[in-house]
């Protein structure tokens, strides 16, 4: 197998703007789930909470060296910026050019790690030999310890995506649209059984590779941080009932990590693509990044939040609002004596507050001034708790009524008068917050990092 691309006219740095700049529509990297110190023969190490801390302007998370190895592609995908017939600028590293500038940007402090993705050179395999020949130079011959999150490439052999395994970190396989039927017609190169099949490979590796660690301590880990997929939002019509569905299996069909989502930009002017006269549907996006916390974290099924009957989140509401307002029977709750579960399914009760309302109530009985305290919303939360048996304020259990409070600051219930302060609702409307909030902390809240 030729490994080396020949490296044209182009300086380095030219490539470098190239191939980051159409990187960017790639949102399916995170750094989380690795931790691994520093060995002392070799350069860096992984911090499991994740490594830089930059973002772009829209909040997407760019922390890592993020880039293409070639924007050249085969396949004509009519969303993607670097399909075939789109005329712009091309450019191909090699191996040992992102290895360079890997440890470059890594002796300047202003990396700790890589994200390394591509376009499709020549065919799937030759693709993904590239990948594994640039990641094997990077452990082996720089001794770089970073974290590495690398794409499976769809279609490539076997083999060398699980040569690829035993040195990435992470790795993700793009599921690109949420239905087969969507990719048929925006990407008819693309097949979701090609999708499926690495998807379920690194799956089984990583069952295969837990287990061979239980019996040998120092066996080789395979893709220790998991995988993640991405799914475009926007480009086709698939509601967000089928778009939660397919991220629940998922979750349970392919033992995921992540699901990313990404709201469509119509980047390419194809006329087949929908049109966007407000712009990317980044509140939607939003939505289901909120939903599918919900399904990770909460307890949530896909089907409890949407159904074909009420395809669509509501976009004025969060999704846990959405759904407390329309199953006003299940409420109040009883702080006092509320299981776990069911706290969680309050509106301005997190998992973290969840937890400090269980250990706390061991001690007594919680008030209202004490659920502040623990970092409880009451603003969202007050409508559907009681504690004591008495609510905060005397409420109606009624969809109109709660869903005006919620949403509309002329309508809201004045509150206040029995010395809590309160300021109207937002993302970062919690108790802990005593000191403004900042540019980054919005940023992450956006992508469910906070």
């Amino acid at each position: 197998m030729e490994y080396m691309v020949r490296e044209g006219e182009m300086p380095l740095t030219d490539k470098l703007q190239v191939l980051t700049d159409a990187a960017k529509y790639d949102v399916a990297c995170t750094s989380s789930g690795v931790e691994r110190q520093g060995d002392g023969r070799s350069i860096g190490n992984c911090v499991a909470a994740g490594i830089c801390h930059s973002f772009s302007g829209d909040g997407r998370c760019i922390s890592l060296l993020k880039i293409l190895l070639t924007n050249e592609c085969i396949f004509d995908c009519k969303y993607c910026r670097n399909r075939h017939s789109n005329d712009i600028p091309r450019a191909t590293f090699t191996p040992e050019e992102i290895c360079t500038l890997t440890m470059e940007f890594y002796r300047r402090n202003y990396i700790e790690g890589l994200f390394l993705s591509s376009g499709i050179i020549r065919s799937p395999t030759f693709t993904m030999e590239l990948i594994w020949r640039t990641v094997w130079l990077l452990r082996n011959q720089y001794r770089f310890n970073g974290y590495v999150h690398v794409k499976a490439i769809p279609g490539a052999d076997p083999e060398v995506i699980e040569r690829t395994g035993y040195l990435a970190d992470r790795m993700s396989v793009n599921l690109e649209l949420p239905t087969a039927e969507g990719l048929r017609t925006l990407a008819p190169n693309k097949h979701r059984r090609n999708i499926l099949t690495p998807m379920r490979q690194i799956q089984n590796g990583i069952t295969a590779n837990r287990n061979d660690l239980i019996l040998y301590r120092n066996a080789p880990k395979f893709v220790a941080g998991g995988q993640s997929t991405q799914m475009i939002v926007g480009a086709t019509p698939e509601s967000d009932y089928q778009i939660i569905n397919v991220a629940e299996g998922l979750y349970q069909k392919f033992g995921l990590k992540r699901v990313f989502y990404s709201a469509f930009v119509n980047v390419t002017g194809d006329k087949s693509l929908p049109a966007l006269p407000g712009g990317p549907p980044l509140l939607r996006e939003h939505r289901l990044y909120q939903a599918d916390w919900l399904l990770r974290f909460y307890g949530f099924r896909a089907e409890e939040l949407l159904d074909e009957k009420r395809p669509f989140f509501n976009v004025m509401l969060d999704p846990k609002e959405d759904w407390a307002v329309r199953h006003l029977g299940d409420f109040p709750v009883e702080i006092n004596r509320a299981s776990m579960d069911k706290l969680l399914r309050v509106p301005g009760i997190g998992v973290k507050s969840a937890r400090r309302i269980v250990a706390a109530r061991r001690s007594g009985s919680l008030n209202f001034q004490d659920l502040k305290r623990i970092g409880v919303v009451l603003k969202r939360a007050l409508y559907f708790i009681t504690c004591s048996g008495k609510m905060m304020y005397p409420v109606k259990l009624d969809e109109d009524y709660i869903v005006r409070n919620l949403t509309s600051e002329k309508d809201r219930v004045k509150f206040g008068s029995d010395g809590m302060s309160y300021r109207q609702m937002s993302l970062f409307d919690d108790a802990a917050f005593t000191r403004p909030v900042t540019v980054v902390e919005r940023q992450q809240a956006a992508v469910g990092q906070l």
